[in-house]
């Protein structure tokens, strides 16, 4: 029993890595053989609502959208787990159907909880880089550079004055920790847990890439003005 109550415990930092070395198997050797299998990628994305939680109630309205993104592919999945095994084929049959844009479309999820992965990443980055650097200005600086270019204006500003809320670096910290380990070990989780991410980030967005190339070449329109659309 004590030894299950341990691993309930694990830092959402180190369990989260080692969900990403389970996705790590499937980094496809060129982009024509992309495969991003859906269920060890909800995994993470449950992990990063726990890591959200420490952040604490700035964070609110992004986690409830984490949320219902995940419960949107998840319910997708479990529908037929051998049809949704690999997310680059729902948005294969999403953009064949000319669904990818609606509200409700799995698309939509996954590229939204892309974007708050590269949120995630970023906030990371700039605090183990600029240690100095408040929480508050660190939160602030990663959602400007990944999220707010695509927040409507209502949701830019509930973020801002949500950002009062955050707690203070030295306290984050310590929530991300192990008890019996020391801000070095964490530098270390942080460095492991961002370069098993990164590079995955970035064929996912490949992914989107060619995803929304199909989308312009049948609606027509710049790749911004569709990416703004979903």
């Amino acid at each position: 029993m004590k030894r299950k109550r341990e691993v309930e415990k694990e830092p959402e930092m180190r369990s989260a890595t080692a969900e990403l070395s389970v996705l790590s198997q499937f980094k496809p050797v060129d982009h024509a053989a992309s495969d991003i299998p859906t269920k060890p990628f909800l995994s993470v994305c449950h992990l990063i609502l726990q890591f959200l939680d420490k952040v604490g109630p700035t964070m609110t309205v992004l986690r409830q959208d984490i949320h219902q993104n995940i419960q949107r592919l998840e319910s997708l999945y479990e529908s037929d787990p051998s049809m949704y095994s690999n997310m680059v084929e729902i948005l294969k049959k999403e953009t064949n159907e000319g669904s990818t844009r609606k509200l409700t479309s799995c698309s939509r999820a996954f590229l939204w909880l892309t974007r708050s992965l590269d949120f995630i990443v970023s906030l990371l980055h700039k605090l183990k880089e600029e240690p100095r650097m408040s929480m508050e200005q660190a939160v602030e600086e990663a959602y400007s550079l990944t999220l707010k270019p695509w927040h409507g204006w209502i949701s830019s500003a509930a973020f801002k004055i949500a950002l009062k809320l955050v707690p203070d670096s030295e306290t984050f910290a310590n929530l991300l920790m192990a008890k019996d380990k020391k801000n070095d070990t964490l530098s270390e989780e942080i460095d492991s847990f961002i370069s098993r991410l990164s590079p995955f980030l970035e064929d996912i967005h490949s992914i989107l890439v060619r995803s929304l190339e199909v989308c312009i070449e049948r609606d027509q329109g710049t790749r911004e003005e569709q990416f703004h659309k979903f």
